[in-house]
């Protein structure tokens, strides 16, 4: 009898599917893969959709370029203020954490507009007064330098360099604290049989410490990275021709608010799925080598 039940269980039937596979399946990807096969359609078979494609898929190019360059300032800027979390050096603990407290209470949109408009006129005005002062000396060499420094204006300085540093000092200090976490997760007895054998601090965090902690926090910066990219649309602001500020300028030159958005909306979701890709590559692979 029980023979007879096993048998006709494993009989396929009409749809051999149960429902715990039903409820296993990624429905969410379903659904998300079919809204962008919708759009895709439309933007294949509609004029106005392609229009905005052709007009805002150039913005592309920007949002990733801001993107990378601010992304690999802000990891060097990271991993200093990272290694200043973790140092006893109490001048270089303060600084690196007053640094990653402050940053991370202020809204990025707000630390663009900041570095926008307040630093860099601070910033120009100083490199003048510097290249007044170095006018006044007349060394040979530096008078170049000096007429450079003193010609200098605001409007020298592009949008798009104000954008990118104030992207790069934002994310600078969330990197720090995904550089904190991975080296803390070392065993600490690792630095110490690294200074046993002669090594320094440096020394050691660079050649025992450092390494080890690169595979840990690898995945979260690819996810920071997600973030950014998204979060390069706060850009717009500064009227930089990234996508999101393409997508305001076609809803302006054609009113047609409905298709502009959702070409934007799927182009930032084929950029940020494919990175997520990418990054969930890189945590199997990860995890496979361990």
């Amino acid at each position: 009898m029980s023979a007879a039940s096993e048998a006709e269980r494993r009989k396929p039937g009409l749809i051999p599917w149960t429902g715990k596979q039903l409820a296993n399946m990624p429905w969410w990807a379903l659904i998300i893969l079919l809204m962008g096969v919708l759009i895709a359609y439309f933007i294949w078979t509609s004029p106005t959709y392609q229009d905005a494609f052709l007009f805002l898929v150039v913005g592309i190019r920007f949002t990733v370029l801001v993107s990378l360059i601010s992304f690999g300032i802000a990891l060097v800027m990271g991993l200093i203020l990272g290694l200043g979390r973790v140092s006893k050096n109490v001048a270089f603990y303060t600084l690196s954490s007053v640094y990653v407290e402050v940053v991370r209470g202020i809204p990025i949109l707000v630390l663009l507009i900041y570095f926008a408009y307040v630093v860099t006129p601070v910033t120009v005005g100083m490199l003048n007064g510097l290249g007044a002062m170095l006018q006044n000396l007349a060394i040979g060499p530096l008078v170049g330098l000096a007429d450079s420094l003193a010609d200098l204006s605001i409007q020298d300085v592009n949008m798009i360099v104000r954008a990118i540093v104030g992207l790069s000092f934002a994310y600078a200090a969330f990197e720090a604290e995904v550089f904190r976490a991975g080296i803390q997760s070392i065993e600490r007895g690792q630095m110490e049989a690294a200074r046993s054998l002669g090594m320094g601090y440096f020394q050691g965090m660079r050649y025992i410490i450092l390494p080890q902690a690169i595979r840990t926090v690898l995945p979260p910066l690819g996810n920071d990275f997600i973030s950014m990219v998204k979060d390069s649309s706060l850009i717009s602001i500064l009227a930089v021709r990234e996508l999101t500020h393409l997508g305001k300028l076609n809803r302006a030159r054609t009113f047609r608010t409905f298709e502009t958005w959702n070409t934007v909306a799927f182009l930032y979701l084929v950029i940020t799925l494919s990175l997520s890709l990418v990054v969930k590559f890189m945590e199997r692979r990860m995890a496979y080598e361990e």
